[in-house]
């Protein structure tokens, strides 16, 4: 009502005070010429806050629409139905590859270790022929190093996109939810299960030793 001049409220204290004259009694006609006051009453007033409403819903649209923009640029059946799944397999070939490198290796150093030394020659031959075995096996980190970038790859385009889109947010610090511990991070965290670690971190042998050498000779016993 802050709005309505002076005018307008001179209006409707004659008409409060006319309808008090007549003992309260209204008729259709009063209501009718009520919501003509206060019609022209409010005009001024919805006329100042008009523009600022509807500049308030337009912003609201505008961030519904950024919002709509982000989440498509997250493309998330992209990287469900293609990305993710492609990194799996990679991952599979990886472990596929080194599996069956590793038994090359194996079984070669194994025949070389079991062979006949007995005639030179033919030893040497098949010293040979393990080690050209095993060099050929030992390629298999070129393309296990190929598939590895893929998934690197994979993994900082879905980093990227969900940092951008959680960004977009605008979560205020401390929002975050504290997730239940599941089953296996609670046995995680109880058995200290936080391996393998990276070079130079964890515990070394040095410290295993360490921890183990007054105990040594106890330990020695058990072979004795």
């Amino acid at each position: 009502m802050s709005g309505m001049t002076k005018e307008n409220v001179s209006r409707v204290i004659e008409f409060l005070v006319e309808n008090k004259k007549r003992g309260g009694d209204v008729s259709l006609t009063d209501v009718m010429q009520l919501a003509e006051v206060m019609s022209g009453s409010m005009h001024d007033f919805l006329s100042t806050v008009q523009p600022a409403v509807t500049e308030e819903l337009r912003s609201i649209a505008r961030e519904i629409t950024r919002m709509k923009e982000e989440i498509s640029q997250l493309r998330a059946k992209d990287m469900t139905g293609s990305k993710i799944p492609e990194a799996g397999r990679e991952l599979d070939a990886i472990v596929e590859a080194t599996e069956e490198a590793t038994n090359t290796i194996m079984e070669a150093a194994e025949e070389i270790m079991c062979a006949d030394t007995s005639d030179p020659l033919a030893y040497q031959d098949l010293v040979s022929a393990k080690m050209i075995g095993i060099f050929e096996a030992c390629t298999f980190q070129d393309i296990t190093g190929q598939r590895i970038s893929k998934v690197v790859k994979t993994l900082n385009y879905i980093d990227e996109r969900v940092s951008s889109f959680i960004e977009q947010l605008r979560i205020p610090e401390g929002f975050e939810l504290d997730l239940p511990e599941t089953e296996a991070e609670r046995r995680e965290r109880e058995l200290i299960l936080h391996g393998p670690q990276h070079a130079g971190e964890g515990v070394s042998q040095t410290d295993v030793d360490d921890l183990l050498k007054d105990a040594q000779a106890d330990i020695d016993k058990l072979f004795d």
